[in-house]
């Protein structure tokens, strides 16, 4: 069987349905990236299932390239721009991000927007139990991870420029509503599992109304590991990003702890050894987040893991609509669409936990 971290890693010839004019960009990228000198190879990434992500090689100089698909596509999603101005900000403040070097909304060029950003040489790991490292490791890894998300969260973001870059409060009133109507607009059957989740969840929203930069998919194969020490040096694929819920941020990135295997991203963390691997165990890594951001502790854990697991089923189903109109990024998004139900009957057994 074939791992994910086979299905995912490395490159690919470009998908026949998003090709483009290779000697446009490469155009545009020697009038608009400062030191760019071609001749130009393009291959596509295995990995994500979202906005197509390219590699741009040079003799001298490698490249990422972000695109929204082609197609017809959901209102406000594979917002690159976004990702690009949100990611400039970062590197501003020395988060861990790669150097964004350009942003193009023409569509003359490639047919979508897109942008360019540095190629980051390290260690991505679809695996979350980390293979091939030592129990050592491990523990240092997923504490720089810890590191890393608590550092995003405690930044103001007004003075990183980013004031309006979302709006303030009633951030999971405003999501569920925003998640509702994307799952709506992608739904390929009913499922009652759903159903229940989108009437229980704007009845319980908890009074906490804390603002933050959230990533909106912080998970572990978003992240560049330093190729040989424990340290996140770029965190990627920040589509999701807006000004929002800090917790609604950690506990989605808490969900591995106890996702079962659904045949969809990483495996989860779920009956596994974490002593003896090294890796923490929830609670210890919620203690540590909330040592890093001042919080005395989580409370309403109930609500906010029935919200991510909607909102996760909910992105899942826009996959699933994607595969249905032809625009998917990856091979494997069908899985996507197999996998909703039992996230919402797993958001559901949360319904009773406050």
């Amino acid at each position: 069987m074939t791992s994910r971290q086979e299905q995912n890693s490395g490159t690919r010839e470009v998908r026949d349905a998003h090709r483009f004019d290779e000697a446009k960009l490469d155009a545009w990228l020697a009038s608009h990236v400062a030191g760019y000198r071609g001749p130009l190879s393009v291959r596509q990434f295995r990995g994500g299932q979202s906005n197509p992500t390219y590699l741009l090689e040079t003799p001298t100089q490698r490249y990422v390239l972000r695109r929204k698909p082609p197609g017809k596509l959901l209102k406000s999603a594979h917002a690159v721009d976004r990702e690009f101005r949100v990611i400039s900000a970062l590197y501003a403040a020395d988060f861990p991000v790669p150097r964004p070097y350009a942003l193009c909304e023409d569509d003359e060029i490639i047919g979508t927007t897109f942008f360019v950003m540095a190629f980051v040489a390290g260690r991505i790991f679809w695996e979350l139990d980390l293979p091939g490292c030592s129990a050592a490791e491990r523990s240092a890894i997923y504490d720089d991870v810890n590191r890393t998300i608590a550092r995003l969260h405690n930044y103001d973001y007004v003075a990183l420029g980013l004031g309006d870059f979302g709006k303030p409060g009633n951030y999971f009133q405003r999501q569920i509503s925003r998640w509702i109507g994307q799952y709506r607009a992608s739904e390929t059957r009913a499922i009652p599992a759903m159903d229940a989740l989108i009437d229980w969840l704007p009845e319980h929203i908890p009074a906490d109304d804390s603002s933050s930069i959230v990533h909106g998919d912080f998970r572990l194969d978003n992240m560049i590991i330093h190729p040989t020490e424990p340290k996140v040096i770029a965190v990627l694929d920040w589509e999701l990003s807006t000004i929002g819920h800090p917790l609604a941020d950690f506990t989605y990135h808490l969900l591995p702890w106890n996702m079962p295997e659904l045949g969809i991203g990483s495996v989860g963390l779920q009956g596994k050894d974490l002593d003896a691997l090294g890796i923490p165990a929830e609670d210890d890594y919620v203690r540590d987040y909330c040592r890093r951001t001042h919080r005395e502790g989580i409370a309403h854990r109930g609500f906010y893991a029935a919200f991510n697991l909607f909102r996760l089923a909910a992105i899942l189903q826009g996959i699933a609509g994607r595969v249905r109109d032809g625009t998917a990024a990856s091979a494997h998004a069908r899985q996507a669409e197999q996998a909703v139900e039992p996230l919402a009957r797993l958001g559901n057994a949360y319904t009773g936990a406050g």
